[in-house]
């Protein structure tokens, strides 16, 4: 074989220089930025988790913007100075509990910002936490940039509503979010606005701390499952779940009709998800991806199937954590002066040794962070020994700040569907044969048999979502429900700006309201409900609270200090 010469090389290299626009790098230069040595694109190192922070802030910021602005649109009509359920007068009872005084006592059942702010215009204060919630997840969501201070804010301001939400916050999604928006606290500089804090890589003790966030969330939820409703071991939970879930959606209403093998087909992907697949997180770098995938997987199949608030979304975030740079690297643009190229090349700097020594500052960080995952395991003793427990609770806190909870879903099943129905009626005598009764329209829950389900999530009616609590109590459960009851006999816009349909609009308000109660199912895809282009066939059961007028309504409301409602003729 003949040996190329000098000779036989030199056109080579003239024609690598001439594509190359003459510049050829010398031994010892460094390869061009987010370029390997010999020229093709370079790729990100695993075990970084810098484009990881963008991607978790980013959705966190998400969950956090959607859950106030539900507050920004509802909170002064469920818990304002005119609402359902006034803060003012928990607050007050509270402070009163405790003997009249604001102390420590009373900031620790309650901790709100809301105790230092002016009680006599409570709209406005609840206003104020929202909008000022708005903003800062609306900064955080466009820009990828965060700091302590931010995040900080952002999980004081809402816990300040949670803690006066009573049942309209009582939902277990309201202590994920501020369990998982205290860990976002600590995935940032303290100061420092930048997408890439140089200085501030991604705290591994943090990320380790959302893995664990997602690992309870899941498991909490299998084990639940199988200590509670006998449905989910002979797998026909959900030949019932997607009719009787708290707010169905268009697709629930196909996916009640599957085939019976499918349903089962469902039940055991769902204990394999919930009982199994949490535990990839701790075997290492590709089964904790794998883990990663599979949850996240998970969760856009519940959002498609039903309407569970930000719930769904925000059990995403945590699972985010477990995707490094190189896997995430590909949701972002490739270029030097890209994020991805910069984050490529803060790797070479560190594999060559030329990254700075730690500051004063990094080191307290350090120490930050440790004293976090200590809290963190320190915190997670009861929720492990409730795991373990065979009276095992869910969606619990066991402390005032909701740091490390314990969660779970659907431990129960119901079988049936059943709803409150409002009415209202002009006749002077409820009783009369010929008393004609209207029905109140809820934005989102079923009522009109002929009207579609909704698809709404990841923004959430609160309303809605008590009042199929409500369908399967008693009103003595549930007072709000006369309180807004009296709201309709009064034609109170604020308390009808919670509802699609009033059928007094226009006109004088009722003489009455009354409950009535319904048992509601599925119609059958192409039988006779669905050709009347029903979706629901309904069934009355009986009354739920008898006929009320306001005139019946003065003394119950006097004995609970809540404002006579005022009768506003023609309301819109």
């Amino acid at each position: 074989m003949r040996r190329e010469g000098p000779a036989m090389a030199a056109p080579e290299e003239s024609l690598r220089k001439r594509k190359t626009g003459g510049l050829v790098p010398g031994p010892g230069s460094p390869p061009a930025p987010g370029r390997d040595s010999t020229g093709f694109q370079a790729r990100l190192r695993t075990g970084t988790f810098w484009l990881t922070r963008i991607v978790l802030l980013k959705a966190l910021a998400f969950v956090y913007f959607v859950a106030f602005l539900v507050a920004f649109h509802q909170n002064k009509q469920l818990i304002g100075d005119q609402g359902l359920l006034p803060c003012r007068l928990y607050l007050k009872n509270i402070q009163q509990y405790f003997q009249g005084k604001l102390g420590w006592e009373a900031l620790n059942y309650a901790p709100t910002i809301i105790w230092l702010l002016d009680w006599s215009h409570m709209d406005f204060n609840l206003d104020l936490l929202a909008i000022l919630g708005l903003g800062i997840s609306a900064f955080i969501l466009v820009t990828g940039c965060a700091n302590m201070v931010l995040m900080a804010a952002l999980w004081v301001l809402y816990m300040s509503l949670v803690n006066v939400g009573q049942v309209w916050y009582s939902f277990g999604w309201e202590s994920q979010l501020l369990e998982t928006g205290f860990l976002g606290v600590f995935l940032c500089p303290l100061w420092t606005l930048s997408p890439l804090p140089q200085h501030t890589p991604t705290s591994q003790v943090v990320l380790w701390g959302f893995r664990w966030l997602v690992f309870r969330i899941m498991l909490g939820a299998g084990l639940i499952k199988l200590r509670g409703d006998p449905c989910w071991q002979d797998l026909t939970c959900m030949d019932f779940h997607y009719e009787t879930q708290p707010v169905p959606n268009p697709v629930a209403y196909y996916l009640h009709r599957s085939p019976w093998w499918f349903h089962r087909f469902e039940t055991l992907s769902n204990h394999f998800l919930e009982l199994v697949v949490p535990f990839f997180v701790f075997l290492g770098r590709r089964m904790c991806i794998l883990h990663g995938v599979l949850q996240i997987l998970f969760q856009v199949v519940l959002i498609i199937s039903g309407n569970l608030s930000f719930l769904n979304w925000l059990t995403i975030v945590p699972s985010l954590a477990c995707f490094d740079d190189t896997t995430l690297g590909s949701l972002f643009p490739s270029g030097p002066r890209s994020l991805k190229g910069r984050v490529l090349r803060m790797q070479q700097e560190e594999a060559r040794g030329a990254q700075p020594q730690p500051s004063f500052g990094c080191v307290v960080r350090r120490a930050v962070n440790l004293s976090l995952g200590i809290l963190v395991a320190w915190l997670s003793i009861p929720v492990v020994l409730n795991l373990l427990s065979s009276k095992q609770v869910m969606n619990a806190s066991f402390s005032s700040l909701r740091i490390v909870n314990t969660y779970g879903a659907f431990g129960s099943i119901t079988k049936e569907r059943t709803e409150v129905i409002l009415q209202g009626t002009s006749s002077p005598n409820a009783s009369a044969p010929d008393a004609m009764w209207e029905d109140y329209e809820f934005k989102c829950k079923p009522g009109d048999p002929w009207r579609r389900p909704c698809l709404i999530s990841p923004y959430h009616y609160r309303l809605d979502w008590l009042m199929w609590f409500a369908a399967f109590q008693t009103y003595e459960h549930n007072e709000w429900i006369i309180h807004l009851a009296g709201k309709l006999l009064a034609n109170d816009p604020k308390a009808l700006s919670l509802l699609a349909l009033n059928p007094f609009s226009g006109r004088d308000p009722p003489r009455w309201v009354r409950g009535e109660h319904y048992r509601y199912k599925f119609s059958r895809p192409w039988g006779r409900h669905a050709a009347e282009g029903k979706w629901w066939a309904r069934k009355r059961i009986g009354p739920y609270f008898p006929p009320l007028s306001l005139q019946d309504l003065e003394g119950y409301f006097r004995s609970r200090e809540w404002p006579l409602p005022e009768s506003s003729r023609h309301a819109a």
